[in-house]
């Protein structure tokens, strides 16, 4: 009987899979929960499949050529690249747009991996489809990214040194990350030497390492992303800075319009209009996380006392001089924005930065009439 059944199931997912319209897939950390349906919305088949590259790729090849929808997260940059090399049109969602499923209060793997085979049948826009970059940017950018974390962490140690030492009535005098080790080490208090001396070890690699993703990055800048020099022409944007922009952004034709990278960076505001009501809401934070701190990182240089006279920083400046209690805030997120528009421009058409551009044009403007 049990051979019978087994045939049986095999035939009917044979039929199934020639019959398949879309597929969703809840994708967890090691299995993917799929639910296939028909042209008429007809749900024909429910399973399982493997998230390892030999059991999926399998899988994904005994289908015929379909519509197969994901949500994006820390498998589906892979797994969208599989699926597409197999044969199928990979559509990414993005789960925070998608409040059918994220809100559903009778939220499971199936059923979501059902709202997400029926979004991609009836309307695709519903979905808010993301585009994964390829296998090589996101390889490079895990320098970036790991880059960033090492940072981090040097930052929670020496803030845990600071506090040690200031707990005993002591303090570690003022001076630059990068010699924090050397000036400060000799300050500790010899009852705190035993427990703190490890750490001051810990920071000093770190620095190392952090001084080693640099030299990565002006190497990968040098050898493989030629472009980022035109973004760095600009005071206030580094090699980092200007890596990260390319990597996340990957294909500057993706953008019709250099105007489109500040909303896709979640540089923009949000908007809650209804009716006579529109009140003044926070930029979106969509997009890229470090990327749009490092482009806000850039506009407070720009900003600060080192930054020269540019139309950045006066579209900054005019903004800030209007006052209220965020003016310096609502700034910097400005320049963010425009920054970024910036970038995207010299991408795309090689010019050369000219810092006064738009204030010279007004003047000349001016002159004429």
């Amino acid at each position: 009987m049990k051979k019978s059944s087994k045939k049986k199931s095999e035939k009917l997912s044979e039929k199934t899979m020639r019959e398949v319209a879309v597929i969703g897939i809840d994708l967890s950390d090691r299995t993917g929960k799929y639910c296939a349906i028909d042209d008429e919305a007809k749900k024909i088949e429910e399973g399982k499949a493997t998230l390892r590259t030999p059991e999926l790729e399998k899988w994904a090849m005994s289908i015929v050529p379909t519509v197969m929808v994901i949500e994006a997260g820390t498998h589906s940059p892979w797994i969208s690249r599989l699926l597409t090399r197999c044969g199928h049109e990979v559509i990414v969602a993005n789960p925070g747009k998608v409040a059918l499923i994220t809100q559903n209060v009778q939220k499971t793997d199936p059923v979501d991996a059902e709202f997400l085979a029926r979004l991609g049948r009836l309307d695709r826009e519903l979905l808010f489809a993301i585009q994964h970059r390829g296998e090589q940017a996101q390889i490079d950018l895990q320098v970036i990214r790991t880059r960033d974390m090492a940072v981090k962490v040097r930052s929670i140690l020496i803030n845990h040194l600071r506090g040690a030492v200031k707990s005993f009535g002591e303090r570690l005098s003022k001076c630059s990350t990068e010699a924090f080790v050397n000036t400060t080490r000799k300050e500790v208090p010899e009852a705190l030497k035993t427990a703190l001396d490890p750490i001051f070890s810990q920071i000093d690699q770190l620095t190392k390492t952090i001084n080693g993703y640099e030299r990565q990055v002006l190497k990968l800048v040098e050898e493989r992303y030629p472009e980022v020099e035109m973004m760095t022409q600009i005071k206030g944007v580094g090699a980092l800075t200007g890596l990260a922009f390319v990597l996340v952004l990957e294909d500057a034709q993706r953008f019709a319009s250099s105007r489109s990278v500040g909303p896709y960076l979640g540089l923009t505001s949000k908007k809650d209009q209804s009716g006579d009501s529109d009140p003044q809401r926070g930029i979106t934070k969509a997009g890229d996380r470090l990327l749009r701190r490092l482009l806000v990182q850039s506009a407070h240089y720009i900003q600060g006392p080192f930054g020269v006279d540019s139309d950045l920083r006066r579209h900054g400046e005019k903004i800030a001089a209007r006052g209220g209690k965020r003016a310096k805030k609502r700034a910097t997120i400005a320049v963010a924005r425009k920054l970024s528009v910036l970038m995207h421009r010299l991408w795309v058409s090689g010019e050369t930065y000219e810092p006064l551009r738009n204030s010279f044009d007004t003047t000349e403007a001016v002159k004429a009439a």
